[in-house]
């Protein structure tokens, strides 16, 4: 025999591009700063107030400083998650990626691999305080409602600290962290679903065939729509981050007891309150990544004079 057998392409690892991070950075920051908090102001109202519906949840907004109020917690715990949280997932998804497929997984499963270990590295990493606070912000209105002074956002974060320590600011990081995997896991798979089922409704199945920015804000949006299907761990979350007085929650507050504690209180309504404006949100995201993509690239590119490479 003279010919020697090949060995197998070794897979090599890409590096983490500064544009990349930016890219990711501008285009949470311009999500948030726009329509992102307002929704997420709203869906942190329902969860955390569950006998009510959007409206009652728009006026207790409102009651807290109008227009602005739907701007609670925006500065500056929502950008430092914003400006953050896309680093964190596009450096670990990366790495996790590179070694699920070094043993043997095909680009689906590890895709899906690095999806999940980077929400779960936001989640510990930035996500926990900053929900954490923001949470904290939007549901201490109570405060206000009794005639005293309402702290400031540092001076809450920093009494917040004094009095139960790292484990006071991430309050409820264990249930960001299972909400962050079952999100990018299933987001991932449905959005991939919604895309092969475009592909066959237009006659693409070729992969080589781009889908149009429409059809790839349809199929990102029905991925994000689709996975609010853990709204639950949301709102227990929320619930675990809440400032509101109750003598009926547990006194130590456990993904597993808090969810027994909100069935019990508001039965499968209650598991799901929040998820309307949770789904607007994953559309608006997805506008946002999707069709202002393109446009952010290029300037991110101009700027840097590095090639983007983050798929959007």
């Amino acid at each position: 025999m003279s010919g020697a057998i090949a060995s197998p392409a070794k897979l090599e690892k890409k590096p983490v591009k500064f544009s990349n991070l930016l890219l990711g950075a501008g285009l949470n920051m311009f999500e948030v700063t726009t329509l992102g908090q307002p929704l997420e102001v709203m869906k942190t109202t329902m969860a955390a107030n569950r006998k009510g519906g959007m409206g009652t949840a728009i006026g207790t907004i409102w009651s807290r400083g109008g227009a602005l109020g739907f701007y609670q917690g925006l500065i500056p715990w929502a950008w430092i998650e914003a400006s953050t949280k896309g680093a964190v997932l596009l450096f670990v998804a990366s790495e996790a990626e590179f070694y699920a497929k070094n043993i043997g997984a095909n680009n689906f499963g590890a895709g899906i691999l690095g999806g999940m270990a980077g929400g779960l590295a936001q989640a510990y990493a930035t996500m926990g305080f900053c929900t954490c606070m923001k949470t904290v912000e939007m549901t201490k209105h109570k405060v206000a409602a009794t005639g005293a002074k309402v702290p400031g956002t540092m001076a809450t974060f920093m009494d917040i600290y004094r009095r139960e320590g790292i484990v006071g600011i991430n309050k409820g990081v264990n249930a960001v962290a299972v909400r962050q995997v079952t999100n990018w896991g299933s987001r991932f798979g449905l959005s991939r679903v919604a895309e092969n089922g475009i592909r066959k409704f237009t006659n693409k199945e070729d992969l080589s065939q781009r889908l149009t920015v429409p059809e790839k804000i349809l199929a990102s949006a029905l991925g994000g729509g689709l996975s609010a299907w853990n709204q639950p761990i949301e709102v227990v979350r929320v619930e675990m981050q809440s400032k509101k007085e109750d003598p009926n929650r547990p006194k130590k507050m456990t993904v597993g007891n808090t969810f027994r504690y909100i069935y019990g209180q508001n039965g499968i309504k209650g598991l799901y309150r929040g998820v309307a404006p949770r789904i607007g949100l994953g559309v608006w995201q997805t506008v946002c990544m999707v069709a202002l993509g393109d446009v952010a690239k290029e300037a991110v590119e101009k700027l840097t004079g590095d090639v983007v490479t983050a798929k959007h």
